[in-house]
C-alpha cells in the first residue's frame, strides 16, 4: 500500500517500533493511542521487559528476537534515528516490502493527512554545525512574530510530541525542526515550507558509509518550497534543490540578489522583496562571532520565506539567548591586563564546529580531544595554527591532535592529559608522548562508575591550559592570549556521559583555576 493508505490503516495495523528512546517512545505512545498493535523493541533489554504506553502494556524485546519472529504481521517498522541503513533490522523489513519510516517521517505523514488538526508549517535546519543554535534562533524569530512554534526534532520535544501539545497541552502552529542527517534518512518524504542546510564536513561517515551518502541525506532538506544554503560553504552550496523549491543563499559577504549577508555591519536580506532591506546589526546577534552571524543569517531567511517582518526579525534575535556548551564564558582572569576568557563550547563535537568556534578568537590555548570518529584534524590545525598559544590534548584520540600538531605545527606547545596506569591522572609535555605501555589501555571510561576520574583529567587540562596562556604571555607574543577553548573536535562519550557534562567539568575547573589565579596575586 502507498503512504496515504498506510497511514489511514494505522489503527488497524501491527506497527514494530525499533529503539525504546524519545523518538521511539513518541512514535508508540501515539501508535498505541490509535489502537494501533505496537510492538517495542530495544537491544538494550537482554530480557522481554514492559513498557507502559497510553495505558497499555507493550511487551518489549531483543531486536534479535523480533528478526527471529519475522515480518509476516508486520505493517510498518518505525526506527529510531541511531538505526544504520545496513542494520539487518530495517534491511530484513525492506526486503520483507515492509514499510520503513523514522518518527520524523511518521510525524509528517500524520500532518500532511490532517489526522492531528490541519497541517502545520515546517521550517527545518540541518547541516553538520549549527543546527541546534539556528533552530532555537528560529523559534525565537517566530514567537516574536506572534506564531505558536516550538523547537522539536533533534532539539527539544519529538515532532510528534510538539504536534499532540506535549507537555504544554496547546497546539503548535510553527515547527522549528532541527534534523540529523539519521533523521533526513529515515524522513525522505518531507517536504518542508522552508529548509536550511548551514554546512556540510565530515561527521558521522560510519553510519553512512561514506561522505557522498552524508552530503546526499543532508540535502534531502532542500525539497523544501524554500531551499536556503550556505553559499560560504563548498558542499552545502552546490547541494541539489528539489525541482520545484527556490533557491536562498547566505553569506557571511555582502550579499548578490537571491541572499541574506553582511553590509556595513548590518545583517540585509536582497532575497524576499524587491528591494534589499536591513534586519539588524551584527554586533547584537549573540552567539558572537562569524558562526553566530552565518546562523543568524540561516534563520532570518527561514523566517523570511514564510512572511516573517524585517523587524521581527530583529526582535526574535535580540530575544534569543544561546543554549550552553556553545561558546559560553564560563569564567574570567585576568593575565597580565588581559581578560582571559575560559570559552566552553563542548557542543563542538567534529572537526569543522571547533574550527567555527576558533574562528571567533583571535589567541587561544585550545583543549581538544575525544572521539575524532575518523575525521581528520589536518585542516584544523593548518588553517588556525595562527591562534594557537597551545593545544591540550585529552581522551581516547588525544595522540592523533598532538601528532597532527608535530606534522603541521610543531611551534605550538602541546601538553597530553590521561589517566595512567596507576589511575592517576599524567600529564606529557611536547609532541613525542610516552610509550603505549605507560598509558592505561585506550578504553572509554564508565562515565557512571568514574565521574571523578573524568573531572580529574578535566581539571589537570584546564590547569595545564592556564600554565600554557601564562607561558606565552611571558614571551610576549604577538597577539595576547584571550582566551582557553574547549572545542574538542570530538564526541565526549569515551570520557563523559554527554558533552554537556564535558563542558559542566570544564567550568568547574575553569572557576577552580581562576580563584587560585586570585588567591595567589
Amino acid at each position: 500500500m502507498d503512504n496515504a493508505q498506510l497511514v489511514a490503516a494505522l489503527s488497524d495495523s501491527t506497527v514494530l517500533v525499533a529503539g525504546a528512546g524519545a523518538a521511539g517512545i513518541s512514535a508508540a505512545t501515539y501508535l498505541a493511542g490509535i489502537g494501533t498493535r505496537v510492538r517495542l523493541v530495544d537491544d538494550r533489554y537482554s530480557t522481554p521487559a514492559t513498557v507502559t504506553l497510553a495505558g497499555v502494556q507493550v511487551p518489549g524485546s531483543s531486536i534479535e528476537t523480533a528478526l527471529d519472529a519475522g515480518f509476516d504481521d508486520v505493517e510498518l517498522l518505525v526506527v529510531s534515528p541511531g538505526f544504520a541503513p545496513t542494520h539487518p533490522l530495517p534491511v530484513t523489513a525492506a526486503a520483507a516490502a515492509v514499510a520503513v519510516w523514522g518518527e520524523v517521517e511518521l510525524a509528517w505523514q500524520l500532518d500532511r493527512a490532517g489526522l492531528l488538526g490541519a497541517p502545520r508549517t515546517w521550517l527545518v535546519v540541518t547541516g553538520t554545525n549549527g543546527k541546534t543554535t539556528t533552530t532555537g534562533m528560529v523559534e525565537a524569530i517566530m514567537s516574536a512574530s506572534g506564531a505558536a512554534a516550538a523547537a522539536c526534532g533533534n532539539y527539544g520535544l519529538t515532532v510528534l510530541d510538539a504536534m499532540v501539545g506535549e507537555p504544554a497541552g496547546a497546539r503548535v502552529d510553527v515547527l522549528c525542526v532541527e534534523l540529523s542527517s539519521f533523521q533526513l534518512h529515515w524522513a525522505p518524504s518531507v517536504h518542508a515550507d522552508a529548509a536550511v542546510v548551514l554546512n556540510v564536513a565530515e561527521d558521522h561517515l560510519d553510519w553512512h558509509g561514506s561522505f557522498a551518502a552524508y552530503a546526499a541525506d543532508k540535502a534531502l532538506a532542500l525539497q523544501a518550497r524554500v531551499a536556503v544554503v550556505g553559499d560560504d560553504d563548498a558542499v552545502a552550496a552546490t547541494l541539489p534543490i528539489g525541482p520545484d523549491s527556490r533557491r536562498v543563499g547566505f553569506t557571511l559577504n555582502e550579499p548578490a540578489p537571491g541572499q541574506l549577508g553582511v553590509r556595513g555591519g548590518m545583517l540585509v536580506d536582497a532575497a524576499f522583496g524587491d528591494v534589499e532591506v536591513e534586519l539588524i546589526d551584527a554586533g547584537a546577534v549573540r552567539p558572537a562571532g562569524p558562526s553566530g552571524i552565518a546562523d543568524a543569517l540561516a534563520a532570518a531567511a527561514l523566517a523570511r520565506a514564510v512572511g516573517v517582518t524585517p523587524a521581527q526579525v530583529a526582535q526574535g534575535l535580540r530575544a534569543y539567548a544561546p543554549a550552553a556548551h556553545r561558546g559560553e564564558v564560563v569564567a574570567t582572569a585576568d593575565l597580565g591586563g588581559v581578560a582571559v576568557k575560559f570559552v566552553d563550547d563542548s557542543k563542538a563535537t567534529n572537526p569543522h564546529a571547533a574550527m567555527a568556534a576558533l574562528a571567533g578568537h583571535d589567541r587561544v590555548v585550545l583543549i581538544a580531544g575525544g572521539l575524532l570518529k575518523g575525521a581528520s584534524v589536518d585542516e584544523l590545525v593548518t588553517a588556525h595554527a595562527h591562534r594557537l598559544a597551545g593545544v591540550v590534548a585529552i581522551g581516547r584520540d588525544r595522540r592523533v591532535i598532538v601528532d597532527t600538531i608535530a606534522r603541521h605545527a610543531p611551534e605550538v606547545p602541546t601538553v597530553t592529559v590521561f589517566t595512567g596506569d596507576d589511575g592517576r591522572v599524567s600529564v606529557v609535555e611536547g609532541t613525542v608522548l610516552a610509550q603505549p605501555a605507560v598509558e592505561a589501555p585506550n578504553q572509554p571510561v564508565d562515565p557512571v562508575r568514574d565521574p571523578s576520574s573524568s573531572q580529574a583529567v578535566m581539571t589537570a587540562a584546564v590547569e595545564q591550559a592556564w600554565r600554557l596562556a601564562a607561558a606565552s604571555d611571558a614571551g610576549a607574543a604577538s597577539e595576547p592570549v584571550s582566551a582557553v577553548l574547549l572545542a574538542p573536535a570530538a564526541a565526549s562519550l569515551d570520557m563523559f556521559a554527554g558533552y554537556g557534562v564535558r563542558g559542566d567539568a570544564f567550568a568547574t575547573a575553569a572557576r577552580s583555576v581562576v580563584e587560585s589565579a586570585r588567591a595567589n596575586r
